[in-house]
C-alpha cells in the first residue's frame, strides 16, 4: 500500500495560485477522462493541508455539494477549522508520522493519497513515507503561488515511471520515490 501524492501543478511547478486558489485548474472540465476514477478506487485514507480544506469548504462544502471522500481524511493544521457534518474528517497537526501509522490502519491495505498541498506532501518526503508522486501538468502558467514540491529532492533522485498524455491536455508524470541505502 504506497503514500503517493496525486495532483496537478501549472507547467512553472504551482498547485495554486499566491492566494491559495485552485480556480486555474477548474477551466479543464471533467476528471473522468484522467486516471484519477483509477486512482481514487484504490485509496483508503488521504491527507490534506489547511488551505486545500479551506478550498473545499468555500467551493464545494458551502456551495451545497457534498463531501467527496468516502475514505479517512487528516487535515493537517496549526489552526481551528470547521468540521463538516457527517464526513470523517480528522483534524491534527505536528509530526506526520505518527498520524501515517493511523492512516495506514484506517486504510486497511488500500493506498494512502496526500492531496495537498506541496509541503504536506514534502513532510511525508522528508520523514521517510512517500512512495510515488503522481502529476499531472497543465498546459498554463501561473508565474508565483503555492509551489509543486518545495523541497530540495536531489539524492537520490526521483525514479521516472512513466509520463502519459491526458486527452490531449495533461501530461501526466509518476515517479517513485528513492531512498538512501541504510548504512
Amino acid at each position: 500500500m504506497p503514500t503517493q501524492f496525486y495532483g496537478a501543478s501549472s507547467l512553472d511547478g504551482f498547485i495554486a495560485t499566491p492566494d491559495h486558489d485552485l480556480g486555474w485548474l477548474l477551466q479543464f472540465g471533467d476528471i473522468e477522462g484522467s486516471s484519477f476514477p483509477a486512482f481514487i478506487r484504490d485509496v483508503g485514507a488521504l491527507a490534506m493541508g489547511s488551505h486545500t480544506y479551506e478550498w473545499m469548504l468555500k467551493h464545494a462544502i458551502d456551495a451545497g455539494q457534498p463531501w467527496p471522500y468516502a475514505v479517512p481524511a487528516w487535515v493537517f493544521s496549526s489552526r481551528s477549522l470547521r468540521r463538516i457534518p457527517g464526513a470523517d474528517v480528522r483534524l491534527v497537526r505536528g509530526d506526520v508520522r505518527p498520524v501515517h501509522t493511523a492512516m495506514l490502519e484506517a486504510a486497511a491495505g488500500r493506498n494512502v493519497w496526500i492531496v495537498g498541498g506541496g509541503d504536506l506532501a514534502g513532510q511525508f518526503h522528508d520523514a521517510g513515507l512517500l512512495d510515488e508522486l503522481i502529476v499531472q501538468i497543465a498546459p498554463v502558467t501561473l508565474g508565483a503561488g503555492t509551489p509543486l514540491l518545495p523541497r530540495r529532492i536531489t539524492q537520490p533522485p526521483l525514479r521516472l515511471k512513466s509520463v502519459t498524455p491526458l486527452g490531449g491536455v495533461f501530461a501526466e508524470l509518476r515517479y517513485d520515490v528513492q531512498r538512501l541505502p541504510l548504512a
